[in-house]
């Protein structure tokens, strides 16, 4: 017997020590996130930082940081996916009652494996709980050569009855530095893209919207971090991270005891206490971030060589320039007028004419923004021939034709509330609220799934050479209250977005190359899942020139500029027709204006560039994006982009308000070839105007460029000079 007790013994020793010698690395080309099971089975973060070359290193790390030193009686360290109730006191990653109430949960490793994926690996480590039956798998998807990280989680259970999830993390992250510092972006309408930084000290700081849609109106789903330092553009050490969620978000970023920066993405928790249900699986959404030691400006241009290629609805394929009525017309059109602006657009050069608002609804036709929304179909005292007849007067003119819908909102003057007032989401026994004269659709319930799905799908099904959409989304969740879950009301805000995903899989899975542009009264909703359906996003309903940069400089550090639509338009019309242009080229270009209202030279001019565009576009939209000067951090701004080949690139620069005699300093470009010799030419120029630079028609080493620079600035309001470089 004592033998049998003592070979016992060894095998669970040794199933101890191979417990404790496992070691689990997700690397890109320049980044290791390590992990390390503990001789009791438990996972924990050990390494995350620059990429260790020899892995014999990893027998160095150390996952018992704590080691009871704050009088624990156990050691302690970085658990990968902290759970609420164990021995760590902090916010944890995930949160569950069980279905006989106990509120604890410890998981313990399984199991890991790695399986390729599209560009790069992806890890898949399995924990689970030795006292109730529930799952938790992390998913790590690494990039190697874009240095970037998607991270998620799954959650399942078998317990006799539904758990209820209060907690949901999409992962956790430990950093250990000597100062920690997080910028931020809060929003409102527009007022995109605000950058707020601050120094984490010891507690927490959260950044959370509980919006529901156009949940970024407020807050907004990514952050810099800075370590040592705040987050600089060239030098230094820095996270870029962000969230694929529509919904509510939350952000938390807490030091600890020990001076350890946890940070926690997550859908927000308010108002979502969750029940799963046995056999089910709660996935979280997608966290990706991008770490660098040379500050933001790499980091973010491998986001978007990551996005263009892995995660962007068709991201590496052109995207069409187009004329939009709304800020000429308004609701206050018919089926001629538009026949006229689609002639305009062919005019103009761009590809394509996009019908926005006010073109539906016949029993409350859509004349303000108090009725219609619901009833898809074309108002037939505007549009007698429907849409069949824009789609036929597009071919004429010699352009494509899109769009605009706002699937998931309804008046309650339409035919579609009268119908189904219980696919609504709209409090019982209280008072109803509007936000801009409108509800939103419950879409969790399957039923207006099918609804929602049925709108594209009808107008692509009658007119397939319909060829965008712009999807709008103008409301806030208000009277929160689904029909459809009833008493199960937790679960609501995050089915509803998934609701949302559902619809648009179907969407995609039958009309994979139509695109799409996502809006949200401006920029409501900007992240990397919708993106996987859009093509694109509005950036704000902001179209100031100069306020404009502001906010392209910000969501530039995030996403490519393909995905930034940026329309020319009378707002700021102090401002030249020209400095409007060339501050919506350095993005996804389009037009927003009454053509009629400008002088010869300035149609002349829009329409040249257009074509100075188009032959741009493959350096704006597939290039390598540098931010040289921040409007932030001065009266200037000044961007460049660069070939992949490094052939060739454009250099944007724009004069804010300059101060009177101000020095003004060379532009000194990034990313050029330093050997090759490039000309310098000046594009965008208004008709009959020569360009006044030096620099114009003169030949320059990419070494010179990038030591000395042009001198392109001037002490003139709203002026901006285009130069590309051959």
């Amino acid at each position: 017997m004592k033998k049998v007790f003592m070979i016992i013994a060894a095998m669970c020793m040794t199933s101890i020590m191979a417990s404790a010698q496992k070691t689990i690395r997700v690397s890109t080309d320049k980044t290791d996130l390590v992990m390390q099971v503990s001789p009791k089975g438990r996972l924990y973060q050990v390494y995350l930082g620059d990429k260790l070359k020899n892995p014999s290193d990893y027998n160095h790390l150390k996952w018992d940081v704590y080691a009871a030193s704050d009088g624990s009686v156990c050691q302690r360290g970085h658990e990968v996916y902290a759970t609420s109730g164990a021995e760590d006191f902090f916010e944890p990653a995930v949160a569950v009652t069980h279905a006989d109430g106990n509120m604890t949960t410890y998981l313990y490793y399984q199991s890991s494996e790695e399986k390729a994926i599209s560009g790069g690996v992806e890890t898949i480590i399995t924990l689970k709980d030795k006292v109730y039956p529930l799952t938790v798998k992390l998913h790590y998807a690494a990039y190697p050569k874009e240095n970037v990280i998607k991270a998620w989680s799954e959650i399942s259970h078998k317990e006799k009855a539904p758990v209820t999830l209060w907690r949901y993390s999409s992962t956790m992250l430990y950093f250990k530095a000597n100062k920690y510092f997080v910028t931020n972006y809060h929003s409102d309408w527009a007022k995109e893209g605000q950058p707020e930084t601050c120094q984490l000290t010891a507690g927490k700081k959260i950044v959370d919207t509980k919006l529901g849609t156009r949940a970024a109106m407020q807050e907004e789903p990514f952050f810099e971090l800075g370590f040592d330092e705040p987050a600089k553009e060239n030098e230094g050490k820095v996270m870029l991270g962000t969230i694929g969620w529509p919904g509510n978000f939350r952000f938390t970023f807490e030091v600890d005891n020990v001076g350890a920066l946890r940070v926690i993405p997550a859908i927000n928790p308010y108002a979502s206490n969750y029940k799963l249900k046995a056999g089910e699986t709660f996935t979280t959404p997608e966290f990706i971030f991008a770490m660098s030691d040379n500050g933001i400006g790499e980091a973010s241009r491998n986001l978007h060589n990551w996005a263009r290629q892995y995660q962007v609805n068709m991201g590496m394929e052109d995207r069409l320039t187009l004329l939009n009525n709304w800020e000429n017309t308004g609701f206050d059109f018919n089926q001629q007028s538009l026949a006229e602006l689609m002639k305009d657009a062919k005019d103009l050069g761009v590809d394509m004419f996009l019908l926005d608002d006010g073109w539906f609804a016949n029993k409350y036709p859509r004349k303000d923004d108090h009725a219609g929304l619901g009833d898809w179909e074309a108002t037939k005292s505007k549009l007698p021939d429907g849409i069949p007849g824009l789609v036929r007067d597009a071919k004429k003119a010699g352009v494509k034709f899109g769009i605009w819908i706002e699937p998931e909102m309804v008046n309650p003057k339409s035919e579609l509330f009268e119908k189904h007032p219980d696919w609504v989401i709209m409090q019982p026994k209280r008072d109803t609220y509007y936000y801009r004269n409108q509800l939103v659709l419950d879409i969790s319930n399957p039923k207006v799934q099918d609804y929602v799905f049925g709108i594209v799908d009808r107008i692509m099904t009658e007119n397939p050479d319909v060829a965008y959409f712009k999807w709008d989304c103008n409301s806030v969740i208000t009277n929160i209250y689904s029909p459809y879950h009833k008493e199960n009301q937790g679960n609501f805000y995050i089915d509803h977005v998934r609701g949302i995903y559902k619809v648009l899989t179907r969407i995609h899975k039958k009309y994979p190359k139509l695109p799409m542009m996502l809006c949200s009264g401006g920029g409501g909703r900007m992240d990397y899942e919708m993106l996987k359906y859009f093509t694109e996003f509005w950036c704000s309903d902001d179209t100031d020139p100069y306020e404009r940069l502001y906010i392209q400089w910000s969501l530039s550090k995030f996403f490519p500029a393909k995905t930034m639509g940026s329309h020319v338009t009378n707002w700021n019309k102090n401002t030249s027709v020209k400095f409007r242009t060339d501050v919506c080229s350095s993005c996804k270009l389009g037009f927003d204006i009454d053509l009629k209202s400008l002088s010869g030279d300035e149609y002349k001019f829009v329409q040249n560039a257009v074509k100075n565009y188009d032959s741009m576009k493959p350096m704006i939209l597939e290039g390598d994006q540098y931010r040289l000067v921040s409007p932030y951090e001065g009266n200037h701004c000044a961007i460049n982009y660069v070939s992949k080949d490094k052939q060739r690139a454009v250099l944007f620069a724009y004069d804010l308000h300059p101060r009177y005699k101000e020095p003004v300093m060379n532009v000194k470009m990034q990313g050029l070839d330093a050997d090759k010799v490039y000309t310098v030419k000046e594009t965008n120029l208004m008709p009959g105007k020569e360009s006044d630079l030096e620099c114009n028609g003169k030949q320059y080493s990419g070494d010179y460029l990038m030591k000395v620079g042009l001198n392109v600035f001037s002490q003139t309001d709203g002026t901006s000079h285009v130069l590309v470089l051959e």
